[in-house]
């Protein structure tokens, strides 16, 4: 059995800056800006210490930006068309090019790719990056690509809106026209004629909320009347597909994909397998938004695990502000029937808001009950969001981003709490408040744990909520059990949203006893947060009596006798 995956989400830029000026849209000479250097062996370690054992690097490829690396044989953006003064890096300039922020030198900065991925497995992480298939710049332009490769739009027919053996959309005759500023005289952004947009905007009017720097690629879909042209297989398929084995070639281990659900389908069940042939164990993760496509993304795309936001994540969110009852969990895994181990479970990544915002919950304290359930209620992978384990609030004001409640992915910052821990390179607890400390040791507890125990990492799930729902000492809009059972090992999990401190009588019904083959009797049982050790009574005729603490839950492990 492979380990269970717990992905470190880190955003490269911010991860390793150590400047702490954070001038309110300030440029990356005045706020600095993290190196792919950072991710120092020290780092790494600390990072698969947490209980990581992938590491997804945001924004790695090369993007829009205002930094100008014209020098270096790079072309420099168009201002008015790039978000912020470090720009998005969903907005990708160059799919063969690492962003030449994170290199010491930009020249060198794909051998410096290279030395992070072997660095990174050199301490038994695996590294995932994003591949961004639905949209790019507005000024597309790669410089690095192979010498077979023309690059996107070269062969377009701009006189046409849709062609099958086009990159993009076109609004012939009309010139882009958003409703922001493009600047005048010389350093105009002009755009003729205009593309569409990469939130599906087909005209050229895009607004200043829509995804206005980026433009729409064309897989063979015209939108006009939603037919499909796939045969001969576009000419988007097969460029994507070769960047995809492009970095696949360089030891990826894995592609998050960006909006996977705004390319069709037909696309993923052809490259994936293509892909697969090749590198059989990499991983596809798509960042989805609709149940109703969950199933096909999986079974007919060939995705090997989604987001689970919809669901689960907005669930547990709900749930810590006090907005819903942690019973609504127990619809969610159901409404996931056969599909549970294809989700990714989080409660922090760059698109959501920071538990300790004051957009949130202000606590990271009051997170840690559904920390227990969505790492440890399943054996899909969980995923963190870098500074999540030290409880960073994300309520700087950067410059484009804005005080939001996230970490801007648009703007060059820092983060108090990263720096603290980066501690001149150390990467250690030293600098770290008592808080962030307490943070940090919970975090490493559940996440070690997740693949330390059997149950947790491979074993079978058992929810306990139908059993207590007319119990009077177990609390379902605070409390959520459930059972996770391999061999001889057994753990009860309580998870208690409260606040306060609870006395809880939990029933374990007769079918658990059956389906998981569980003796009655006495046991001994130990908790696995505190090491605490009991002797309690296992019976269907007889509820199990223990406390809990508010804003905590009980892993209680039994190792049974065989019957």
């Amino acid at each position: 059995m492979t380990e269970k995956i717990i992905i470190y989400q880190t955003f490269p830029r911010i991860f390793g800056n150590k400047n702490p000026n954070n001038i309110f849209n300030g440029n990356i000479t005045e706020n600095g800006c993290g190196k792919m250097k950072d991710y120092s062996t020290k780092a790494l370690k600390s990072i698969k210490e947490l209980g990581c054992n992938y590491i997804w690097y945001t924004g790695i490829i090369q993007h829009a930006t205002k930094t100008d690396y014209s020098k270096y044989g790079i072309p420099k953006n168009n201002k008015y068309v790039v978000k912020g003064e470090a720009g998005s890096p969903y907005a990708i300039s160059d799919y063969y090019s690492v962003d030449p922020d994170l290199a010491t030198n930009p020249v060198k900065r794909m051998e410096e790719f290279a030395a992070l991925v072997e660095r990174t497995h050199k301490e038994s992480l695996k590294v995932i990056i994003d591949f961004v298939p639905n949209h790019v710049a507005r000024q597309y332009n790669s410089q690095i690509k192979p010498l077979n490769v023309k690059d996107l739009g070269e062969t377009d027919d701009d006189s046409k809106a849709f062609s099958p053996s086009n990159n993009f959309y076109y609004i012939p005759n009309s010139g882009f026209a958003p409703l922001i500023d493009l600047g005048s005289g010389d350093e105009q952004y002009v755009e003729m004629p205009a593309k569409a947009t990469g939130n599906d905007c087909f005209h050229q009017y895009p607004s200043v909320n829509d995804w206005y720097e980026t433009i729409k690629l064309n897989y063979g879909v015209d939108y006009s009347n939603g037919s499909k042209h796939f045969d001969p297989i576009p000419n988007t398929w097969i460029k994507m597909f070769d960047i995809l084995h492009y970095w696949a070639s360089m030891g990826i281990d894995g592609f998050r994909c960006d909006m996977a659900h705004m390319v069709p389908i037909e696309f993923w069940h052809w490259c994936i397998a293509k892909i697969k042939k090749d590198f059989p164990k990499i991983i596809f993760i798509a960042e989805i938004y609709q149940p109703s496509l969950y199933r096909d993304y999986i079974f007919n795309g060939g995705f090997d695990y989604l987001y689970d936001k919809v669901g689960l994540y907005d669930t547990l969110r709900e749930i810590v502000e006090g907005k819903a009852p942690a019973s609504n969990i127990t619809y969610q895994w159901q409404n996931l029937e056969g599909i549970q181990k294809n989700m990714v479970n989080f409660l922090e990544n760059h698109d959501e808001q920071r538990i300790a915002s004051q957009m949130f919950c202000a606590d990271p304290f009051k997170a840690f009950p559904a920390l227990i359930v969505s790492a440890l209620m399943n054996t899909n992978p969980f995923m963190i969001y870098f500074g999540q384990e030290l409880g960073e609030e994300g309520m700087n004001n950067e410059g484009f981003s804005g005080k939001d409640g996230r970490t801007s992915i648009f703007d060059y910052t820092s983060l108090e709490t990263i720096r603290s821990w980066n501690n001149n390179g150390k990467w250690d607890d030293s600098n770290l408040s008592q808080k962030e400390c307490e943070i940090r040791e919970f975090y490493k507890k559940i996440l070690t744990l997740a693949n330390k125990e059997k149950a947790f990492k491979e074993g079978t799930f058992f929810d306990l909520m139908y059993a207590n729902y007319q119990n009077e000492n177990f609390d379902t809009n605070k409390q959520y059990a459930f059972i996770r059972k391999f061999e001889d090992d057994l753990i009860i999990v309580i998870a208690n949203f409260s606040s306060n401190n609870e006395h809880i009588s939990l029933n374990i019904p007769n079918h658990a006893f059956d389906f998981l083959n569980i003796p009655t009797g006495s046991a001994d049982a130990v908790n696995l947060i505190t090491k605490e050790k009991y002797q309690l009574i296992l019976s269907y005729n007889r509820p199990l009596n223990v406390e809990i603490k508010g804003y905590n839950g009980l892993l209680l492990k039994f190792k049974l006798a065989k019957k």
